[in-house]
């Protein structure tokens, strides 16, 4: 049986910076989403129990739940209080069904590289266990050196796949984010070997590499092969959920309702279809 991969978007509630979580919920599905990459500082204004019950009357799905990390001390809080926040982050993502929790290293924090790797291993070691125990997928994400300093020390994929690789953990994979991974034209080629540590496939378009502050446009407006992207992620067999995130000077202007709009119809476009019995 074909389905279309459509079934499968969601969008960042980064997004919709403005809107409350229950607008998010309501504007999102109508506008053709089946799920939502929820952000922890609006389901807590919302309340946990009054957004589950939110996502279940409404049939909304939660394609992420954003996000955990700082573990090196970058915000000012010690590693015991970043971990308990991400303990604590995990058990929200559970609750809502959450298909994985996005993870933030943290920047490097005046450690050397190899200390704050240390530091970070530690940190997944500890949390991929407890998420395991209640069946969460951890998605750890790199960012573009253009404007990661404040979030992650993690700039490469290749950087991120080798502190993975010491935890010998299933349920700890990947953010692939085109606005940061694809400004590279020579993505696609080694896209197909990295399928398998995907864990979540974020969707952004830019008309320039970053610098300082993300800046993206909308989708199909910039220079990320998007339409590639997709097609060969699907090829590889990815199956997870695909998150629109939008945010930056290019696309702030736009009424919401129009980015969602635009949004789905540029992806809708892209016309991959799914084999449902893979």
């Amino acid at each position: 049986m074909q389905t279309t991969w459509t079934t499968r978007l969601a969008v960042s509630e980064i997004s919709t910076y403005r809107w409350s979580f229950e607008e998010d919920v309501l504007r999102y599905k109508e506008h053709g989403f089946t799920a939502l990459g929820v952000w922890r500082p609006k389901l807590s204004d919302c309340g946990e129990a009054k957004g589950r019950e939110l996502l279940l009357d409404s049939g909304m799905k939660v394609s992420s739940l954003n996000w955990a990390g700082g573990f090196t001390g970058n915000d000012g809080r010690t590693f015991s209080e970043a971990m308990h926040d991400a303990l604590d982050a995990v058990d929200v993502a559970s609750q809502l069904g959450a298909d994985c929790l996005v993870v933030l290293a943290g920047s490097r924090s005046g450690h050397t590289r190899n200390h704050a790797k240390r530091i970070l291993t530690k940190a997944l070691s500890e949390l991929a266990e407890a998420a395991q125990a209640v069946g969460i997928q951890l998605a750890v994400e790199p960012m573009h050196v253009g404007c990661a300093q404040e979030f992650t020390f993690l700039t490469s994929i290749p950087d991120t796949l080798d502190v993975i690789a010491t935890l010998g953990r299933s349920n700890c994979g990947i953010v692939f984010d085109s606005y940061h991974m694809a400004q590279d034209q020579n993505a696609i080629d080694w896209l197909p070997s990295i399928v398998p540590f995907i864990r979540l496939v974020q969707l952004g378009d830019s008309k320039r590499a970053p610098v300082g502050e993300q800046n993206r446009c909308l989708l199909g407006h910039g220079n990320v092969p998007l339409p590639a992207i997709v097609q060969t992620i699907e090829k590889y067999g990815y199956r997870g959920f695909y998150e629109v995130e939008l945010l930056g000077e290019d696309v702030e202007h736009f009424d919401y309702s129009e980015v969602l709009a635009a949004s789905f119809q540029t992806v809708k476009s892209y016309e991959v279809r799914t084999d449902s019995g893979d």
